[in-house]
């Protein structure tokens, strides 16, 4: 797998240069609705699975108590849907739900829809389905809408810091 670099480095990208990550980049054209189905799509012309695309779905740890939050992050395949409470029982806390757009895109410094789990402003508590761990590489958000990043899976939970868990 060749290492390229993008002329727009995101948050993402200078982590993943730092870290001297081998990794491929995919760049197309963004959307603002339907992120995870447009990068299947646009993913499938370079051979890719849709099952390893994955999305990045910021979760709160507090299930809305009180007026402090506690985020992580869940990374699953783009066809799956994320089980809350497979989500609470990974991150060993009673109950998840989903963060709000404006919370999620102000800890991660991303933008809905182009939110990595890589090079987060603020990082967070991560688990990656256990399905990640059939493939060699798997996708995930490079950092901006359009953008992706095919990576070890190994090589994504030691940058995130993130445990593999059954999550769907």
């Amino acid at each position: 797998m060749a290492r390229k670099t993008s002329t727009a480095a995101t948050p993402a990208l200078r982590v993943l240069g730092t870290h001297n990550v081998e990794f491929a980049l995919y760049e197309f054209v963004g959307n603002t609705h339907d992120f995870g189905a447009t990068a299947v799509a646009e993913l499938a012309q370079h051979g890719i699975e849709p099952d390893q695309v994955f999305k990045t779905l910021v979760v709160d740890l507090t299930a809305g108590v009180g007026s402090r939050r506690s985020l992580g992050v869940c990374c699953i395949p783009v066809p799956e849907k994320l089980s809350l409470k497979k989500a609470a029982r990974g991150f060993n806390v009673p109950k998840v739900v989903m963060a709000g757009r404006h919370d999620a895109e102000k800890s991660s410094g991303y933008v809905a829809g182009g939110i990595s789990p890589i090079g987060q402003k603020n990082p967070l508590p991560t688990l990656i389905d256990e399905t990640a761990l059939l493939w060699n590489t798997v996708c995930v958000s490079g950092g901006r809408r359009g953008i992706d990043v095919a990576l070890n899976p190994h090589d994504l939970a030691e940058l995130t810091s993130a445990t593999f868990v059954d999550l769907v």
